[in-house]
């Protein structure tokens, strides 16, 4: 485990630029997730951004990611 540090990742999604803070431990599960399922991570990510917009609009882009990767590496 690492001291908890964010780190911030920049992608393009639905078109625009975004960037991303998570911890190491969310980068890595969120990396084996979309190698699992042959996704890059910005296709992964714009993906939970649909449905975090959908269904929880207020959440951070971050807190979806987190919820995801708790979701399905459980």
């Amino acid at each position: 485990m690492t001291n908890g540090a964010l780190q911030k990742r920049s992608m393009r999604i639905a078109g625009h630029r975004t960037s991303i803070a998570l911890e190491a431990e969310f980068w890595r599960a969120l990396e084996q997730i979309a190698a699992t399922r042959g996704l890059s991570m910005p296709t992964l990510i714009a993906s939970i951004d649909q449905k975090r917009a959908a269904s929880a609009p207020e959440a951070s882009l971050a807190s979806a990611v987190r919820v995801y990767v708790l979701q399905n590496k459980i």
